[in-house]
């Protein structure tokens, strides 16, 4: 059974998508952790559902429609939340009031609690050709501009003051940043769901940092562990018979307890040693 689903199309449409998604998310995964946006990445998935749903009354599909909405709404917390003490208080106003719209929205949909379901805890298996292609695009563009940015963005994010007074824009990296991020919560949606997007999104860079402490290695770190979980979700769905989401969020948990367990060894032996000297 297993080796025969492998053989399928959708299957490696889903295996392809699950790992732009990946690489993406797994890329600005650090900057999430520095900047501590983990609730603005929570607010963006559950007003991707908004645009979601939304696209779908507008006839256009479910993942043009996240993206629209991820997008719009990172613009919106990057002006509203320039100021760190604001961030949290924007996002909850913006996502109380998007998600109203978009229970409005899922409400008017023909067969809603199916669609609910599918943008809720992902339906990786049915992304189609087209949305892959759109995956793609949607992630080179965010990846390319991340490479532009990535230095003095990494700079504000762990230094702000200090980054500002070296002439770095950090207003502006401070918009441009939850915009790219917007754009990789609606690719992710499409792996883990709305309610599971901190699995791809947070999780990989949680795990890295227990590792390292060198940025490079916390980026490549964060990028395999994102990838391993993603397409490791996926390959599990085909053998057991439980959703994709599911297998992700799991895979990643482990690998943040794994990560745990082996930073704390290494911690304990450096403190050991430390000791005896």
């Amino acid at each position: 059974m297993f080796v025969s689903l492998l053989e399928q199309h959708f299957i490696h449409v889903s295996l392809l998508a699950a790992g732009v998604a990946a690489v993406v998310a797994g890329s600005l995964s650090p900057l999430v952790i520095a900047r501590r946006q983990a609730f603005s990445v929570h607010g963006m998935a559950e007003l991707g559902l908004t645009g979601a749903a939304g696209g779908l009354l507008a006839g256009i599909d479910a993942a043009t429609g996240a993206l629209i909405g991820s997008v719009t709404i990172g613009a919106l917390l990057g002006v509203l939340g320039l100021r760190d003490r604001d961030r949290d208080a924007a996002t909850g106003v913006v996502l109380a009031a998007g998600l109203g719209l978009g229970v409005l929205f899922l409400t008017r949909i023909n067969g809603y609690a199916t669609t609910g379901f599918g943008l809720l805890f992902g339906s990786i298996t049915s992304v189609s050709g087209g949305q892959l292609r759109l995956l793609v695009v949607v992630g080179a563009v965010v990846m390319a501009g991340l490479i532009v940015i990535w230095r003095p963005l990494w700079f504000a994010s762990v230094d702000a003051a200090a980054a500002e007074a070296r002439g770095v824009p950090v207003r502006t990296l401070a918009v441009i940043f939850p915009i790219m991020l917007g754009a990789a919560v609606a690719e992710t949606i499409q792996v883990t769901g709305v309610l599971l997007i901190l699995t791809l999104v947070v999780t990989p860079a949680a795990a890295a940092t227990r590792l390292s402490a060198r940025p490079a290695a916390v980026l490549g770190l964060s990028i395999a562990a994102a990838v391993i979980a993603a397409e490791g979700g996926v390959l599990a769905s085909l053998e057991w018979n439980a959703p994709a989401s599911f297998f992700v969020s799991m895979i990643s948990f482990a690998v943040y307890v794994l990560a745990r367990l082996v930073g704390g060894r290494r911690r304990g032996r450096r403190l050991t040693a430390h000791w005896e000297i």
